[in-house]
């Protein structure tokens, strides 16, 4: 199976090259579901795709907004640059007057069907297949038993892709308006506030004090769903028919798509043998909600009423910036790290994951030694007698 995972700006997408994965999606500045991403200008576009498949690996550009009328103005325009200029692999659209333009604009792009676009059964996945799409990625509210009977149903060549990780939204695979009744950004135009996390309270209507909806003392967290998590499962993903496995998470940070492209790129290549408990265990060290296996088991609490707030085991504090000789390395700092500390390392090869480097010496980008490295961004160099990689990371040894 394909492992795609998300880059909001070039640092994510660079990050889950480095970290395993086969393909990226992304965003350019216009037509995206992700707004307030950092997303890529036309000349990023061109030059990640050039990246990309100097590695043998493959972008997709959503264009998955649910479009109005004035929303089409300039999309041919975009489309024509995407296929022959930046030449990428595929368009990600949800909405079907979309997927018709694409098809009148660029009849040779390939197009995929967005979750958006809601498919839970054989013959809505029969229209788009009938449409020109070449890849469905199903509604996440699908079970595995329903993913099979839509695999036997459509032809081969089409391929299916599902999301396995990350946080899922309380509406139907995000076709939600909370975010505009209440703060009148458009979800569906990339600018959710996420207002589903929110603390809710409810009003009997002859009353005019209010009454909170509780589970604990606490509150109640009524909208605030658990975060998807399928690590343990890909075997029965790929027996169900799936081409492609999906991580959510264009706004979250380079740390998240380097911890969680690393751990499925490493089940991945145990299949069909489970993951070790090891790296169950590296879904922990980034930010994230309780777990759930969402829809495919037919799993009953989806919600994570307690609080709104993710959390997270161990702390981003460094990457790698230039090649380790075996004695030092440059790191960008990200988070304060001092003499005497001793970090872990994250890193796509599985003999360095999780090995420990204590710091014995920190040298400023001006050349002093200094006890801390405190200056977000700056480059340092340390003692390093690891073969670390650019983009390898250094974190904190977990709270736990």
């Amino acid at each position: 199976m394909e492992l795609l995972s998300p880059a909001g700006n070039f640092e994510k997408f660079l990050t889950a090259l480095h970290f395993g994965a086969d393909a990226v999606y992304l965003a350019g500045r216009s037509f995206g579901l992700r707004a307030f991403a950092g997303n890529f200008s036309d000349e990023e576009i061109v030059e990640a795709v050039k990246i990309a498949h100097k590695l043998g690996k493959k972008v997709y550009i959503t264009i998955n907004i649910i479009a109005k009328d004035e929303d089409f103005v300039g999309l041919d325009k975009y489309l024509l640059f995407l296929h022959d200029v930046a030449k990428v692999d595929a368009v990600i659209v949800a909405d079907v007057g979309v997927l018709q333009y694409v098809r009148q604009i660029v009849p040779d792009l390939e197009v995929h069907v967005s979750t958006q676009a809601n498919i839970i059964n054989s013959y809505s996945a029969k229209l788009f297949v009938s449409l020109g799409a070449k890849r469905l990625i199903l509604a996440r509210e699908l079970s595995l038993e329903q993913i099979k009977n839509i695999r036997k149903n459509i032809p081969d060549d089409v391929e299916l892709e599902v999301f396995v990780h990350g946080a899922m939204c309380m509406a139907y695979s995000g076709r939600c308006l909370l975010s505009n009744y209440l703060t009148g950004r458009d979800s569906n135009h990339g600018e959710c506030v996420q207002a589903c996390r929110w603390k809710y309270m409810v009003r009997e209507v002859s009353r005019d004090d209010e009454l909170e909806v509780q589970e604990d003392e606490h509150g109640c967290y009524i909208f605030n769903s658990k975060d998807l998590n399928m690590l343990e499962h890909l075997q029965e993903l790929k027996d169900a028919g799936v081409n492609s496995i999906k991580i959510e998470g264009r706004m979250k940070s380079a740390y998240y798509v380097a911890t969680v492209t690393n751990a499925y790129r490493m089940a991945l290549d145990m299949l069909p043998n489970k993951p070790t408990e090891e790296l169950k265990n590296e879904l922990t060290k980034t930010s994230h909600r309780r777990y759930t296996t969402g829809f495919y088991f037919g799993e009953k609490d989806k919600q994570f009423r307690e609080d709104s707030m993710p959390i997270q085991d161990s702390d981003f504090v460094a990457v790698v910036s230039e090649d380790s000789n075996g004695k030092t390395c440059e790191v960008e700092m990200r988070n304060k790290f001092s003499v005497g500390d001793t970090l872990e390392i994250l890193s796509p090869n599985k003999d360095l994951l999780n090995k420990k480097l204590t710091i014995t010496e920190i040298v400023s980008s001006n050349g002093e030694n200094v006890e801390s490295a405190k200056n977000v961004q700056e480059k340092v160099r340390t003692n390093c007698n690891f073969d670390l990689k650019i983009g390898d990371i250094l974190r904190t040894i977990p709270k736990k």
